[in-house]
């Protein structure tokens, strides 16, 4: 998961997940009303394995190993906060949010110019349109690159040509986010 992609995820949950495996496991079995057996099928394991990982008994349990650990961040991930989730991204959708970066930015010019890149600290309220469009490239599967591309194309607009009153033609090059954060609401 990329910066752009992280930064989502935070956008849209208004708590943090549990952070340790532990925790994880209790919040799957409270989704679940206790059964062992739906969480084994959704992590793609056995009951007896789910029994071990949150027995009582020290001398019986087990920890997941290293890729039922990603399976159950995953699961709880995909299941944390739903409706909140939601409302949150159609009010994105709806109102647009605040974007704050830090990225490496630059201009098509020639080498040598003042418009080769370098690395900027940018915050830039963008409409939901752009929102929209992110959510968008996200459900149909997009990566990080195509997810960039979408947040270029919106700074280009917003802040290096701002909203169309100046510097046209200009075409930005986003590269090396060492951070993406949204603010909705």
């Amino acid at each position: 998961m990329g910066q752009i992609e992280q930064g989502l995820e935070r956008a849209l949950r208004t708590r943090p997940i549990p952070s340790s495996t532990e925790a994880r496991l209790r919040f799957l079995l409270a989704r679940n009303r206790g059964s062992t057996r739906k969480v084994a099928t959704m992590l793609g394991v056995s009951q007896r394995t789910v029994q071990r990982w949150v027995t009582k008994r020290a001398e019986a349990r087990r920890p997941p190993g290293p890729t039922q650990v990603r399976a159950i961040e995953e699961a709880v991930l995909a299941r944390w906060q739903p409706r909140i989730r939601a409302r949150r991204r159609a009010q994105a959708e709806a109102e647009g949010f605040v974007f704050h970066t830090r990225a490496r930015f630059g201009f098509a010019a020639a080498a040598g110019s003042s418009d080769d890149p370098r690395v900027r600290w940018i915050t830039q309220d963008l409409p939901g349109e752009v929102a929209r469009e992110l959510f968008a490239a996200r459900d149909a599967g997009a990566g990080e690159q195509q997810q960039t591309v979408i947040l270029a194309r919106a700074l280009g607009h917003a802040y290096f040509r701002e909203w169309g009153r100046r510097a046209h033609g200009l075409h930005i090059a986003f590269s090396e986010v060492e951070f993406a954060d949204f603010s909705i609401g």
